[in-house]
């Protein structure tokens, strides 16, 4: 993987620990107070109904907090530690009852138990560059029960943000994404789950709007 000749090695989890610990919440671009309306849309007309969830990359917490009160059993994983802390404390002072682990999605996910209805990540795939996907994808896989939904949604190449062009992009944080197509999230995809909706669609960011690819999908029997 290359950007501008120099090769590319995302270390996602110093980046994010730095982020976490050296910023304060309102300046970090994807914590947001209420969850976005993609989610939400599914919930309120009860495609996803409250069922056992699992939100991977859950950051601080907040989307999955809404959930646990709208009814949903609802565990949270990070591979940030201090996320996972700050969406610990969270819960506890609104007193929603969440369970939140720190896990590396590209791991063996030992921390977490049990098999889920519902999962999501909500713009954590663009963290995961092409070699490492096939993996997270079988973990995912692996999470949910038999016919379990899945929903994943990250940046578009279509998106302006971070120059505008180019699959591989860095950020003002130092982060650097990659940016996908709907082709590429297809055949990631198709192999492990079968593909209900795929669409690039707007987002209402924190402080721009952005172009995502959504894919809600079912674990394949």
């Amino acid at each position: 993987m290359e950007d501008g000749g120099k090769k590319v090695f995302p270390l996602v989890k110093d980046q994010m620990e730095t982020i976490y610990r050296s910023l304060p919440p309102e300046e970090i671009p994807w914590i947001r107070e209420t969850p976005p309306d993609a989610l939400l849309d599914l919930v309120r007309t009860e495609r996803i109904k409250p069922c056992k969830t699992i939100e991977l990359g859950c950051g601080t917490g907040n989307t999955l907090l809404d959930l646990a009160r709208a009814g949903f059993d609802a565990t949270g994983v990070d591979i940030s530690p201090a996320a996972i802390e700050m969406a610990r404390k969270s819960a506890s002072e609104k007193k929603v009852k969440c369970e939140f682990l720190v896990a590396d999605v590209l791991g063996d996910m030992a921390e977490i138990r049990g098999t889920f209805d519902f999962a999501y990540d909500w713009e954590l795939l663009h963290h995961i560059f092409p070699p490492d996907r096939e993996k997270y994808g079988k973990n995912v896989y692996r999470l949910l029960n038999p016919e379990g939904w899945y929903l994943s949604v990250c940046f578009s190449e279509e998106s302006p943000q971070f120059g505008g062009k180019g699959k591989v992009r860095k950020t003002p944080l130092g982060t650097v994404l990659y940016f996908s197509s709907e082709r590429e999230l297809a055949t990631l995809f198709e192999p492990l789950f079968a593909i209900e909706e795929l669409k690039t669609i707007d987002i209402m960011g924190k402080y721009a709007p952005h172009k995502a690819i959504y894919v809600l999908m079912r674990k394949a029997r």
